[in-house]
């Protein structure tokens, strides 16, 4: 660690947080599929929830880093041999492209652990921001927001091994609620956002959604991998189309605040998915998918599915409705619950030490 980091950090620890976030249209946003479908305007929704993650920057021994995540067993390393492979490699290979050491990196997440909701990303982008701060003191340009999204969101597919999407991080670094536009760059940004203009910032949409942990972990590589494998094979294709117009379907609807026509085109979508590959979802989720429908709400998994968390979005009586049903359903799970979210509108930010 440079000496002007670590005297920035001898001042007292850096914290920063970001919010996870649940979504529609996920997976377009992988090149793989949407270079291949860009005629179509591929375009990812999500909307950042005010379930933060907070990473906590602290000095420690030379040479040396400590990750402590809640979910994961601590894990300290010199700075040269921490293995990217780790559990908590992310946050290694992070460590490393900023070619920082000496530091215990403490996460808390209010969301659990694998549910779905995009957690190691937002993880990556609120240390990405630390460093960025570290490096601001230190006498670095001014970092903006663009900037932590691309870069965390190019580490962790560089240790990934496999094509990895970018709605996480957005998510994560601009949070409110976005539509994420998917183009040929032609040397620019991959995407375009759009932010819904929704009453109070979105904020009113808090009493229309609700989110579910159904008790199992998810594995998002297993359900993706499937699917991009499969395109890649040249199968689904038409299938994939259908997930592009539903999409923007559920947009357009979502926009004019139509929201029984956004919960049919979310609902479509989803049985499209389960169509490819029915083990998207599990006994409970498709019982919290069928509760859903029972009550004229739309559903749908987070992020890749195969376990984590599902949401719901539907009018406000019909999602006062839903609640209870929701809450039998996940309570068959030890782990099952529902989680209280609202919209979080700010995004990334650095919080007290």
């Amino acid at each position: 660690m440079t000496e002007n980091i670590s005297r920035s950090l001898g001042s007292g620890p850096v914290t920063f947080s970001a919010p996870c976030r649940i979504d529609m249209g996920g997976t377009l946003d992988i090149s793989s599929l949407y270079y291949p479908m860009a005629r179509l305007k591929p375009c990812t929704f999500n909307i950042a929830l005010d379930l933060r993650t907070r990473v906590r920057i602290s000095p420690y021994k030379p040479g040396r880093i400590r990750v402590a995540s809640k979910g994961f067993q601590s894990a300290e390393f010199c700075s040269d041999q921490a293995p990217f492979s780790h559990g908590l490699g992310l946050i290694f290979a992070i460590a490393a492209c900023f070619g920082i050491d000496g530091i215990d990196i403490d996460i808390e997440s209010a969301s659990p652990p694998k549910s779905a909701l995009g957690g190691s990303s937002v993880a990556a982008v609120a240390l990405v921001a630390a460093f960025l701060q570290l490096e601001k003191a230190a006498g670095r340009p001014e970092p903006d927001r663009c900037e932590m999204a691309v870069l965390a969101h190019g580490i962790e597919q560089g240790i990934a091994g496999v094509p990895c999407g970018m709605q996480d991080h957005l998510a994560a670094a601009y949070g409110g609620i976005n539509v994420w536009n998917w183009r040929l760059d032609q040397g620019r940004l991959a995407w375009e956002q759009l932010p819904l203009d929704l009453p109070e910032n979105g904020r009113a949409l808090d009493a229309n959604i609700l989110v579910a942990y159904c008790g199992v972990p998810h594995e998002s590589k297993d359900v993706n991998g499937t699917w991009i494998r499969r395109f890649l094979k040249g199968l689904d294709r038409p299938l994939w189309q259908k997930i592009v117009e539903n999409t923007r379907k559920f947009v357009h609807a979502l926009a004019n605040q139509d929201l029984m026509a956004a919960a049919d085109a979310m609902n479509r979508e989803v049985e499209i998915r389960r169509q490819i590959t029915p083990e998207v979802v599990d006994d409970v989720g498709a019982a919290l998918l069928g509760a859903a429908r029972k009550e004229n709400c739309g559903a749908r998994f987070a992020g890749a599915g195969g376990g984590g968390c599902l949401w719901a979005l539907g009018s406000e009586k019909a999602i006062c409705l839903l609640r209870p049903r929701w809450e039998a359903i996940v309570s068959r799970h030890p782990d099952g619950a529902i989680l209280y979210a609202g919209v979080d509108t700010e995004g990334v930010r650095q919080e007290p030490g």
